[in-house]
């Protein structure tokens, strides 16, 4: 990976170094300037060197190479197939200057590659494109000092090497190159080394893709991150993990999880040869989340979850990793107020929901969120028992009546006929209007059907009111027998103000024609005249029996301010 950096990193500067080696000077003239400039400077390194052999000790072989200082090379280098050497003091080699070692010795390099021996061969080589070999002989202006049987130049940016210190390196090493300029007339070779380590780059490339198989679990380096997935090295070759295949659950961006020079298990999911494309997953090495839904999750069940989306139809809760279940638009709340998904929830909210199906097949799981807040209707005739009085705001109004806000889901109706006893109401809004807090007596109530019917006109005060509560039971008071028949009567206590008498056996008598009901049109005055007369009595003094038109003492047995009732017995 470092010599592709280093390729990558001169293919900038690669055109521009090489022309300006070819208009500004031959390499004959950049090789004799280096060898006049190092004439005298032995160390900087030579190559194809002949040297001879001065003595041998048991880890070292002494050279003569025509320097000041002896050259020296490993004996392990010179040993046969028995360990013993295969050279002797006065024998003849042909080696190459690397260095020096910390006693000042050159250090010194076989030279075992093949080169081309004559021009013809560079001219062959150079037609073919064929690579060839060469020793680095030393570092010069603009490049490298190559011996490919003649001298050669290679510019720094043909070398693959990616600084001055990697240069240094490659003197006395062999390596292969290519000639990418020969002018046989002016001696000129110019070779390239950085063309085959991409060829060689290019090879392993496809080698490594060849060898990758689809399904085959592999490990790899995450080489670099993008917003759509990470680039993992696999062998030698790069492969796409999208960013929907790293987990099961919700990944915004792969950063999240994954980051550069991370090793990774992963999946080969798909190679395409003609693309040159690898595609790589994690999740698929982990259980499918949805094989155990219908263990884990039964109908009923209260959950929580995170709500990852919201549509126009519902929301979406993450139960688990690779796990969504839907909340219904109607299922969100209770009240009938809610018309979108966003004036409930959303993303990022934790909720509580109750499991409504589970659909493993189809991957679904239907789920509440108003069930978990419990059913506001539950227990609702004993929270608003009829005949009891609420006060709450009105939330809306239409032509028929008002609704009522009693309690978050729960909403009772006033009807219009219900509204006012005084005067008849056309519409409701003659009256009421949204947000007007009211009170109002519950009326009836129907939980099945979910309905709560309510009442104003029916707290209004009335004469019936006005006398009940001026009233006690045991009371005695005046009244006039209205209407007698069966064992009970109705009595007339003032106008419009009624009650029930009960009449016994021995009290009742037949009426006679035309006298069960009498004229009420001077009730109030005859109440007022026979107040203090008391009992109405015959000419015995006993008690006359009770018939329609008299004027008689009742005590009050029972008053009912809610059913607006009143119950008398005959007192004399």
């Amino acid at each position: 990976m470092s010599n592709q950096f280093a390729l990558d990193r001169d293919r900038a500067t690669d055109r521009e170094a090489l022309t300006a080696s070819e208009t500004d000077t031959s390499f004959g003239d950049i090789l004799s300037a280096y060898e006049q400039s190092h004439s005298h400077k032995p160390e900087s390194g030579g190559a194809g060197l002949a040297a001879t052999v001065v003595a041998l000790t048991a880890e070292s072989v002494l050279l003569d190479v025509g320097l000041k200082t002896e050259g020296i090379l490993p004996v392990k280098e010179l040993l046969d197939g028995e360990g013993r050497p295969i050279v002797q003091p006065g024998d003849k080699l042909q080696v190459s200057i690397s260095g020096r070692d910390p006693e000042g010795y050159y250090l010194v390099s076989l030279i075992k590659v093949e080169r081309p021996k004559d021009w013809s061969s560079l001219e062959k080589a150079f037609a073919e494109k064929a690579a060839i070999a060469g020793v680095v002989a030393g570092i010069i202006k603009g490049g490298l000092s190559v011996d490919v049987g003649v001298r050669a130049f290679m510019p720094a940016s043909r070398s693959g090497a990616r600084d001055a210190a990697e240069m240094e390196k490659l003197v006395g090493q062999e390596i292969s190159c290519k000639i990418i300029k020969l002018d046989v007339a002016d001696e000129d070779v110019v070779v390239d080394r950085r063309a085959v380590l991409e060829e060689e780059e290019a090879r392993g490339r496809e080698r490594a893709f060849a060898a990758v198989q689809e399904g085959a679990v592999v490990e790899g380096v995450v080489r670099s991150l993008t917003e759509y997935g990470a680039f993992v090295d696999v062998g030698g070759v790069d492969g796409l993990l999208h960013v929907a295949d790293i987990s099961w659950g919700r990944i915004k961006k792969p950063a999240d999880v994954l980051s550069a020079g991370q090793t990774v298990t992963v999946q080969v999911l798909k190679v395409d040869p003609q693309k040159h494309r690898i595609s790589l997953g994690m999740k698929q090495l982990q259980p499918h989340p949805w094989d155990l839904v219908s263990e884990k999750y039964k109908i009923g069940d209260r959950v929580h979850g995170v709500v990852t989306r919201v549509a126009d139809f519902g929301a979406f809760v993450e139960l688990e990793p690779g796990v969504e279940g839907l909340v219904h638009l109607s299922e969100l709340s209770w009240s009938k107020k809610v018309r979108k998904p966003a004036d409930v929830v959303k993303p990022g909210d934790t909720v509580e929901v109750m499991v409504l199906g589970v659909n493993p097949a189809e991957r679904r799981i239907s789920l509440g969120l108003k069930q978990a807040l419990g059913d506001p209707w539950a227990g609702i005739e004993s929270r608003f028992p009829v005949g009891g009085v609420v006060e709450a705001p009105i939330v809306s109004i239409t032509k028929f009546g008002a609704f009522v806000q009693l309690a978050e889901g729960v909403e009772g109706m006033i009807h219009v006929g219900d509204i006012s006893a005084e005067k008849r109401i056309n519409h409701p809004q003659e009256a009421l209007k949204p947000g007007q807090a009211v009170r109002a007596q519950v009326l009836e109530v129907d939980s099945e059907r979910r309905r709560i019917r309510l009442g104003i006109k029916q707290l209004q005060p009335t004469t019936v009111d006005e006398y009940i509560a001026e009233h006690r039971e045991g009371d005695l008071v005046t009244g006039r027998l209205a209407d007698v028949s069966g064992g009970r009567a109705k009595v007339e206590l003032g106008e419009g103000i009624q009650a029930v008498c009960r009449i016994g056996p021995e009290e009742a008598r037949e009426a006679a024609p035309g006298t069960t009901r009498a004229d009420l049109s001077s009730l109030t005055s005859m109440l007022s005249a026979k107040w203090k007369t008391g009992a109405v009595t015959g000419a015995s003094g006993r008690r006359e029996p009770a018939r329609a038109g008299q004027i008689r003492s009742f005590r009050i047995v029972k008053l009912d301010p809610g059913a607006k009732k009143i119950e008398v017995e005959l007192a004399s």
